[in-house]
């Protein structure tokens, strides 16, 4: 073939070819999937964002199945939570996905928690609390819990976005100014709504939930686990119950994936009422976005204030 054939061949494929890499979307992959909504809300339709846990899974647990390696083969970008939060399966992952693209440092792997402000950072040596069975080692990795720290994270996976696809910046730009705009109006009548429940003590079944007790202003007062990932033991139990009866408190939170016999069996003793919370989107039906989250969360916390007729605070409005 003659030279200049082989070039207006070339250019005749470029004219196929160009427009199907330009119009490919960044593929993006969370180990949450509340990390997925916001990446989806940030990346708009440049994006196709999957999460490998479900929300009603432990994420400190997770079966780390060989598709998931597949999946991060061809990723992009790769979010997840950090602080050891899923220490159990990601790394090895990771390492054996192939993919030099989202290795840790590299452009396309992003820990979400770069810049959170965090909670119960440890005065003591992780790798003495690991030994002990505490799973929270660098601080409480439950941060997506408050939806203000929520958009840091939605201004890191923006960060990242526009490293990977600097033509749409300015796109990824007026998503992510959308997105705080939103969060911003939400929290004030999410606010609004607990504040007459303002220093309410309940009992949670885990330490998932700091965040959430700073943004919205509730107590929490104790823990069905003696530590984050130990189960309770009957002396333990029995010194939760002492506790809620001296103070009278009335709810005990739980995430799905918990065994909620415990909780039961407390709450049976206390005339106390076990609320089962989302611990992340997709933990329920109703729950299908971030926003859904914190809307499902408080509505159910607040139907079960009145339940057991704890009193709500006038309105200083």
């Amino acid at each position: 073939m003659k030279v200049e054939n082989i070039f207006i061949v070339l250019i005749v494929l470029g004219l196929f070819v160009s427009p199907l890499f330009s119009n490919s979307k960044i593929r993006v992959i969370t180990t949450l999937p509340d990390f997925k909504d916001i990446a989806e809300r940030i990346g708009g339709d440049k994006v196709e964002v999957e999460a490998l846990a479900k929300g009603y899974q432990d994420p400190h647990y997770v079966d780390a199945k060989p598709s998931f390696m597949v999946k991060l083969n061809k990723a992009d970008l790769f979010i997840w939570a950090g602080l050891d939060l899923e220490v159990g399966w990601v790394p090895p992952l990771v390492e054996g996905a192939r993919n030099s693209d989202i290795l840790w440092g590299a452009q396309g792997n992003l820990d979400a928690s770069n810049g959170i402000p965090l909670l119960q950072i440890p005065d003591v040596p992780a790798a003495q609390l690991r030994a002990g069975g505490d799973l929270h080692i660098y601080g409480n990795p439950h941060y997506w819990l408050d939806p203000l720290r929520g958009k840091t994270v939605a201004q890191n996976i923006f960060d990242k976005l526009a490293q990977i696809a600097q033509e749409h910046q300015t796109y990824f730009s007026e998503n992510l100014e959308q997105f705080k705009k939103r969060i911003d109006q939400k929290v004030a009548e999410w606010i609004e709504k607990m504040a007459p429940y303002g220093g309410t003590k309940i009992i949670a079944y885990h330490n998932s939930w700091p965040y959430f007790e700073q943004r919205f202003g509730i107590e929490i007062a104790g823990f069905i686990e003696p530590k984050p990932g130990i189960p309770p033991s009957p002396g333990h139990l029995v010194s939760v119950i002492k506790k809620m009866k001296q103070q009278d408190i009335k709810i005990i939170i739980i995430s799905p994936y918990f065994d909620d016999k415990p909780a039961e069996s407390v709450a049976k003793r206390t005339d106390a009422t076990v609320v089962r919370f989302a611990p992340s989107v997709g933990a329920f039906k109703e729950v299908k976005t971030y926003f859904d989250l914190f809307e499902y969360n408080i509505n159910a916390l607040i139907e079960a204030f009145k339940e057991k007729s704890i009193p709500a605070k006038p309105s200083t409005k």
